[in-house]
């Protein structure tokens, strides 16, 4: 059995280690960072996205040569984790002794670690494994997101410092995941779209798991259309020199057209007033 261990940091410094504990090229593109896995111990693809102090996203897809066990330690930032598996199964447990839970094909799994127990994810070897984790820091100092931390950290953490649910994967979820699969392979509009997407799937985590389902996807919505807008302005300032001669050709023509059925009823008018 491989043992192999995270020390949680900056982006840079967990795509380092993986890199070092996996072997491989990593790869960077302005947030993206995407790990190609060769090595005696596993191979596939490990990718994430960094959203400042926001959010991060890391998806798995790999098959172990052998029972992996990765012990991440505990974040200054306190992140709530999201996990969903697509395909195989992750193993799952507080510490070196703690109880074992299985999250499997098609369910999502919720954790937290305000503790100073390492978060231990367990692989067996020569099965495919892909899925997804979303991360979401509750010790943030920033304004725009101190709600959504608080709202994220309120109903996913708990006073002994530990906290983990595993159950079915949302249909809604699964939606989004789809959609993530479809956006634009690279720049600025995918990084703001996956930035919406994956805010939804937490949002949606927060209503299913809240007294009054509604209520928290009010936030959702206004986050969305904030995003759109976003993108819309992106749009504009990228595509501006295409549209202006097309709207202009356009305008051009309507005038023309006009004027040439101005032209062609003018002497019917004409013939009736004599």
């Amino acid at each position: 059995m491989k043992k192999l261990y995270i020390n949680t940091g900056s982006f840079d410094a967990v795509f380092n280690n993986l890199k070092e504990s996996f072997g491989g090229d990593l790869s960077i593109t302005a947030n993206e960072y995407r790990l190609a896995v060769k090595s005696k111990w596993a191979t596939g693809n490990i990718s994430g996205v960094r959203f400042e102090k926001e959010m991060s996203y890391l998806n798995f897809d790999l098959t172990f040569n052998q029972d992996v066990n990765l012990s991440i330690e505990s974040n200054p930032y306190l992140p709530v984790f999201f996990v969903y598996c697509e395909k195989g199964s992750v193993l799952h447990r507080f510490g070196a002794n703690g109880a074992v839970k299985r999250l499997k094909e098609q369910q999502s799994g919720i954790m937290s670690n305000s503790s100073s127990i390492n978060s231990v994810l367990c692989f067996e070897s020569h099965k495919k494994i892909q899925f997804s984790l979303i991360g979401i820091p509750t010790n943030v100092n920033d304004a725009a997101n101190a709600d959504f931390a608080f709202q994220v950290k309120k109903r996913f953490t708990h006073e002994s410092g530990n906290y983990i649910y595993i159950g079915a994967e949302g249909s809604k979820i699964g939606e989004k995941f789809q959609e993530l699969k479809t956006i634009p392979k690279q720049g600025t509009v995918r990084y703001l779209l996956m930035k919406s997407i994956l805010r939804e799937i937490v949002q949606l985590e927060i209503a299913q798991h809240s007294y009054n389902y509604l209520t928290p996807f009010e936030p959702v919505l206004n986050f969305a259309s904030k995003q759109l807008t976003e993108i819309k302005k992106l749009s504009e300032i990228n595509f501006g020199h295409f549209v202006a001669p097309v709207l202009s050709l356009k305008r051009n023509l309507q005038s023309k057209i006009l004027k040439e059925k101005y032209l062609e009823l003018e002497p019917y008018n004409q013939k009736l007033a004599s």
